[in-house]
């Protein structure tokens, strides 16, 4: 088996084959969102022979849309949901030691306008750091208007009084989704992005594995496994759907739907509207929700909203007054008021919100973060909900609640808690901060292996070599050029303009290594879609 320093190539016939071998599979996994690639890895490493399959590419939905901070949440800890806030604090600190190349602590400042937000956040925030204990990342400070100003240098100056400095997380979730992917291939998984579970079978009545089918070539395949996990995020109800259909000749009743999805939106701009390296955290704005800008890959994002959407869209639009929240609250906050005109790039996530099932109301801000596993009388597992901070405990949830359900046989807990990610042992190596611009810093100890490729001195752009494309084309399951331009760099998610502009060269240097269609004119009709803002 290959380690963490030997890297794994992922030629996507060789992928294709494995998948059509006649075996069985210990456990399936559907979804190759954060949540899924949690479950498939700490399974892997625990021993077990596991599949993965996602119906287009890892991390193509929510889990690369996120606000890009690993945090506690402080908003939970105002809501009273101290055991929520522990353990996100704990799993921040694991996460940001086994991927310091791709989690880094970050300082966050909240501004006060008047003089009882000060003692009032600080209380609030010195309680997160005595949760956070010695996984904390640094103290609570309270900060005069001139101290404020300079961390914040683009604040607006008017009215201020003063701010509180706290510490949280900040990382890379499409690279990190990456890693985890090839880190659970090391240990043993067959992952396959691009093949979609089309239906779910059944031996004596429960479930005994599902079909699949490459999206690329529409090549059909039956997959046999012990334990299939629903991990789809919020499309969990589609699979779940078809499972209750099985039990309709039972006259069981129909399987009502488990999430409820919450629109956030995010807009990207130039970091001189924040300046420095320093986030802004608004913890209540006019209508009580949370506003952050973040200064994140030489860029600032800012975000996010949380609005009820009905339909599932792969890539949703956003709403006009969700802009005109964002650029309307971050004109109250910074010096320089934003326009649409500023505006490098707009992305929206669904947040798999999951709802009581006997609540069909639309409140989503009222719903539960935390995540869920419901297990199925036909035995399908399902989980959802949650966040990227805590995937890790999710995943040992899962698996605790697929042994107890004797899907699986127990085995021991607690194998990824130090477990380094693929690229992250590099002792004594110095750490770029991930604000800033994106460089050669995002592969970890593979650096030098990005580097002996072809056209590693020809730069595309800053932050992204021909080298890179062509690695990302062998070691990281890419295929089209939105695969590297999105998710590989982020370059869509921090200039859609220019990332538009390179989609051709991508192009090429992606057929030259895969001989597949890189979907150059589907990647650049995507890029407009993220120029998208409402009037």
């Amino acid at each position: 088996m290959a380690t963490p320093t030997q890297p794994l190539k992922t030629h996507r016939g060789e992928l294709i084959a494995r998948l059509a071998e006649s075996c069985q599979y210990d456990i399936a996994v559907v979804g190759g969102g954060a949540t899924g690639l949690g479950v498939a890895l700490d399974a892997a490493a625990r021993g077990f022979s596991v599949v993965l399959l996602e119906s287009h590419d890892f991390a193509k939905g929510t889990s690369s849309r996120a606000t890009k901070l690993v945090h506690g949440g402080v908003r939970y800890l105002a809501q009273g949901n101290i055991s929520l806030v522990r353990e996100a604090l704990r799993e921040r600190a694991t996460l940001l030691a086994n991927a310091p190349y791709l989690a880094q602590p970050l300082a966050f400042v909240m501004p006060s306008y008047k003089w009882w937000e000060i003692p009032f956040y600080g209380i609030g925030l010195t309680m997160y750091d005595a949760l956070a204990g010695k996984a904390g990342l640094g103290h609570t400070e309270f900060l005069n208007r001139a101290e404020t100003l300079a961390l914040l240098p683009a604040a607006q100056a008017k009215g201020l009084k003063g701010g509180v400095k706290y510490w949280d997380g900040q990382f890379n979730d499409a690279r990190l989704a990456l890693a985890l992917a090839r880190t659970a291939a090391v240990h043993g998984a067959l992952l396959v992005n691009y093949c979609r579970a089309t239906d779910l079978f059944y031996e004596g009545g429960k479930v005994a594995g599902l079909m699949c089918e490459d999206t690329l070539t529409g090549q059909q395949y039956r997959v046999q496994s012990r334990c299939v996990v629903n991990a789809a995020g919020v499309w969990v109800d589609e699979l779940r759907q078809k499972d209750g259909a099985a039990n309709s000749a039972d006259g069981r009743p129909p399987t009502k739907p488990m999430v409820a999805p919450s629109q956030g939106v995010h807009i990207v701009v130039d970091r001189e509207f924040l300046g420095g390296e320093t986030a802004l955290m608004v913890p209540k704005t006019a209508d009580g929700r949370v506003l952050f800008a973040v200064p994140w890959l030489g860029k600032v994002i800012l975000g996010t909203t949380d609005t009820p959407r009905h339909d599932l869209a792969r890539e949703p639009l956003p709403f006009k007054e969700e802009v005109d929240f964002i650029l309307t609250e971050s004109a109250r906050y910074l010096r320089r008021a934003l326009t649409r005109a500023d505006v490098k790039s707009v992305w929206v996530g669904l947040r798999p919100l999951v709802k009581p099932q006997d609540d069909d109301g639309d409140n989503t801000k009222g719903l539960s973060r935390e995540h869920t596993v419901l297990v199925s009388r036909n035995g399908l597992v399902t989980v959802t909900g949650g966040k990227w901070t805590t995937y890790r405990a999710m995943a040992e949830d899962v698996l605790s609640q697929c042994a107890e359900k004797s899907l699986i046989e127990k085995r021991t807990a607690g194998v990824t808690v130090h477990l380094k990610l693929i690229g992250a042992d590099q002792p004594g190596a110095e750490t770029h901060s991930i604000s800033q611009p994106p460089g050669l810093h995002s592969y970890g100890n593979e650096q030098s292996l990005v580097m002996s490729l072809p056209g590693a001195q020809m730069a595309l752009c800053e932050g992204l070599t021909e080298a890179m494309v062509r690695f990302a084309a062998r070691y990281e399951y890419a295929i089209h050029v939105e695969d590297v331009l999105a998710r590989r760099s982020r370059l869509l998610f921090l200039d859609a303009r220019l990332s538009s502009s390179l989609a051709a060269q991508v192009g090429e240097i992606l057929f030259q290594e895969t001989g597949l269609d890189p979907d150059v004119a589907a990647f650049t009709a995507l890029a407009q879609h993220y120029l998208c803002l409402p009037e």
